[in-house]
């Protein structure tokens, strides 16, 4: 849990900002903080991809692995012990309700993608028209006039 915490850790950004009169910087304050959430999305998407499986072995075995342990994974891997659940089928017992009638994004190549997140077993089309109030304006005094606006919508989701 340590190490897998060191990996967001090691995404933090320094940020600063100068203090001073007219634009001078006579005091400067830094601070870390995490990058943008799809930024720090991508980072650990990336680092869950390539995650190394790791298997808990007893105290005389520890030491003699311990070295072996360092040197076949990087302080920035991510590592787990056991495999992660089929995310596609629902599993209740451990809170996943799969994928079957989620949205997706037919024209996405990320992980909102219907290629990856329909698992394989396609999507469904649905048309609908979308309704809304637009170009609204204000009218003196007190009150708000506005046009219905329609438009055809096309969504999907996983089959």
């Amino acid at each position: 849990m340590i190490r897998n915490l060191q990996a967001v850790k090691n995404s933090l950004e320094t940020t600063c900002k100068c203090h001073g009169v007219s634009g001078s910087c006579t005091t400067k304050t830094c601070w870390k903080s995490l990058p943008h959430f799809n930024q720090l999305g991508d980072y650990l998407m990336k680092r869950y991809l390539n995650a190394k499986k790791v298997t808990l072995f007893d105290r005389i075995e520890k030491q003699r692995k311990s070295d072996e342990f360092q040197s076949q994974n990087k302080p920035r891997d991510l590592i787990y012990i056991e495999n992660s659940p089929n995310y596609c089928e629902a599993n209740y017992a451990l809170g996943s309700y799969g994928t079957v009638s989620r949205a997706c994004n037919r024209s996405s190549i990320g992980s909102d993608s219907c290629d990856l997140m329909c698992c394989g077993r396609g999507y469904n089309t649905h048309h609908y028209t979308r309704t809304w109030q637009c170009h609204c304006k204000f009218m003196w005094c007190c009150h708000v006039s506005c046009k219905i606006c329609n438009e055809k919508v096309e969504a999907y989701t996983c089959k």
